[in-house]
């Protein structure tokens, strides 16, 4: 049940001196409500909750204290305290945390050397957030001679920083006190700052001293957590429930192929949905794309599924497609031309082709920015472009030290992670034969006529600065590379016969993904589920691997793709339990859970112009 917000107690939700906190009000005492002199002591056997557990009773009970007084529940958590015997803290603390909210610093310095604070530095470190909180305040009050006088007097002594230092005299320079808010992200005395610095100080204050705000919480969030990762097969946005373990089962899991389609006459390289979940978009080698219509709004095997355009005048095969932000145009690159269509007719409105300074080679990858203001292509020519709305050209990062194989730009925009390959040339003897390199990898874009030194790269920009900032030398071809929704990972299929996720911050690899089969093609990834919870990849081998991300546990190999490779996979944005995959056997499958209703259990609809078929479809699962 929701409470009322002005029963919520936390630090967003309460301004600095107003409302219960940790079940205190602002004259220091326990809300002002106390125990009945009727309720009785109880007194039990032992310390521990329970006979056989090891959780302590007082830490438990304190903590349900805390978390009735936080909830509003004011007197019975004062009838517990009466009951147990147990306060939920005393009344330094109490003092304390008023002090706190009211401003007195000195006194809450005096206070605090009362709360089990011994070691010198982490006295130090109080003290700094104390000074600095009293200097912040005093210059917001525009009193700024005694501002000056705490930061020579109070906070210069204390050691810290020179660059820290610099940083607070130079807000004396503010203009006004939303100036001062603006340039320190400080919220002012009138805001959450007090309330922050509680939780700050709370660091240095031994927890069974003051207990940390929100514990019981906290607490059944980690649960929450552990459950959720410890779930394999975790894919729903459902309540947790305290009532019993959570695990997600299989059978919602989407293993059971429904549709079929089975327009395009050759192999088919790439899919994305569209931003909405409704279209799916497929290139294919026979030079057309196809938009798809696929609605979510029935149940699967009665759902409206029907092919909406097919986008020709190719010159050559389709490499790579992209949708807009507003899914109003989709992008296709044909060698290095680019074009953009009209989503809705299926009209070409712009062709990018023998563009000053464009590409001169292969366009490998397309990507829109996540602010809608334009779009992003890479190709084998060493060229990253960057491209208005309207296909007029902004700007280029480049010659890029590689010949680009993918990219892709974090959702925050702050960066492009790309991959693939430096050709660098060693001279060979007349006598000696071109190397043979295998058909459709990444190497294979090597100019011919003299043997060469192939290194494979990751390489992350500032898109900012437009500064390389990291380059990552790997041995084997990257052909694909994806990045999570929180902007902090990427995934790369790497031969042999691995995925690799990256951590972007650090960087370094965190994890890989083993099973599939790559060695000589250009395989596509993807992250899927919820909080992208799993890792999705094709395979030479004509089959689908599903991993866990967390774990690295391989959990679906699903069958049904015809001969040749699976060559790209996408997971629908708006509809957790589907996915998609794409085939040298023509054809896309979309992938989704089995039927609740054993009655419901029928072979997927080909879905062919206007035509619909039957065929058979399995698949098989690693546990």
């Amino acid at each position: 049940m929701k409470l009322p917000e002005s029963q919520n107690t936390s630090v967003d939700t309460l301004s600095n001196g107003a409302g219960p906190s940790n079940g205190h009000s602002a004259n220091g005492t326990k809300n002002g409500v106390h125990a009945s002199s009727s309720v009785a002591k109880l007194s039990l056997l032992g310390d521990s909750l329970y006979q056989d557990s090891q959780i302590g009773r007082e830490e438990f009970i304190r903590l349900v204290i805390q978390s009735l007084r936080d909830v509003g529940y004011i007197e019975s958590a004062a009838t517990l305290e009466a009951e147990s015997g147990y306060t939920m803290e005393t009344p330094q603390v109490a003092e304390f945390r008023q002090r706190i909210l009211d401003g007195e610093w000195t006194r809450a310095e005096t206070a605090l050397e009362t709360l089990g604070v011994t070691d010198p530095d982490e006295l130090n470190a109080t003290k700094f957030l104390l000074s600095q909180q009293k200097y912040l305040e005093l210059l917001e009050s525009q009193q700024i001679s005694s501002a000056l006088s705490v930061l020579r007097n109070e906070l210069a002594p204390l050691n810290i920083p020179m660059d820290k230092l610099h940083t607070l005299s130079s807000y004396m320079m503010c203009a006004n006190p939303e100036d001062l808010r603006h340039r320190s992200r400080w919220d002012g005395a009138a805001g959450t700052s007090r309330r922050r610095l509680l939780i700050d100080l709370q660091r240095y204050i031994p927890s069974a001293v003051m207990i940390p705000a929100r514990r019981f919480e906290t607490l059944l969030e980690q649960a929450r957590s552990y459950q959720q990762m410890s779930c394999l097969y975790h894919n729903s946005r459902a309540p947790f429930s305290l009532y019993a373990d959570h695990s997600c089962s299989r059978a919602e899991f989407p293993t059971l192929t429904t549709y079929i389609l089975q327009e395009h006459k050759d192999e088919v390289w790439h899919i994305q949905w569209s931003h909405d979940g409704r279209f799916l978009a497929s290139a294919s080698k026979d030079r057309t794309a196809i938009i798809w219509r696929i609605e979510r709004e029935t149940a699967p095997y009665v759902r409206e599924v029907s092919l909406e355009h097919v986008l020709r005048d190719h010159q050559y095969p389709v490499n790579c497609i992209a949708w807009s932000p507003d899914d109003k145009f989709l992008l296709t690159s044909s060698d290095s031309i680019i074009k953009i269509w009209n989503a809705s007719t299926g009209l070409c409105t712009k062709e990018l082709k023998e563009i000053p300074d464009g590409h001169t080679d292969t366009v490998m990858s397309l990507a829109w920015l996540p602010d809608k203001s334009g779009f992003v292509s890479g190709g084998m020519d060493r060229k990253i472009i960057i491209w208005n709305t309207d296909g007029s050209k902004r700007e280029s990062y480049g010659p890029t030290s590689i010949r680009i194989a993918d990219l892709a730009i974090t959702p925050d925009q702050s960066r492009i992670v790309a991959v693939g390959l430096i050709r660098t040339p060693t001279p060979s003897p007349a006598s000696t034969s071109n190397p043979s390199l295998p058909e459709g990898g990444a190497s294979a874009a090597i100019m011919p006529g003299s043997a060469s030194q192939v290194d494979h790269r990751i390489l992350l920009f500032d898109m900012h600065t437009k500064q390389e900032e990291v380059n990552i030398k790997l041995e084997g071809d990257l052909t694909s590379v994806k990045t999570s929704s929180d902007s902090k990972y990427c995934i790369v299929n790497h031969s042999p016969d691995e995925l690799l996720m990256w951590d972007l911050d650090q960087p370094r690899m965190t994890r890989k993904f083993t099973g599939q089969k790559q060695g000589k093609h250009i395989i596509k990834c993807c992250f899927g589920g919820i909080d992208d919870n799993f890792v999705v990849s094709g395979s030479e081998d004509s089959k689908v691997y599903v991993w866990h991300r967390d774990t690295g546990v391989l959990l679906e190999i699903l069958k049904g793709h015809g001969k040749g490779s699976v060559n790209s996979v996408a997971w629908n944005p708006t509809e957790e339990r589907m996915f998609a995959s794409c085939s040298d056997d023509g054809t896309i499958r979309i992938w989704e859970p089995q039927p609740l209703d054993p009655a419901d259990d029928e072979s997927p609809i080909s879905i062919k112009g206007k035509e619909r078929q039957r065929n058979l479809n399995d698949s098989i699962s690693i546990s």
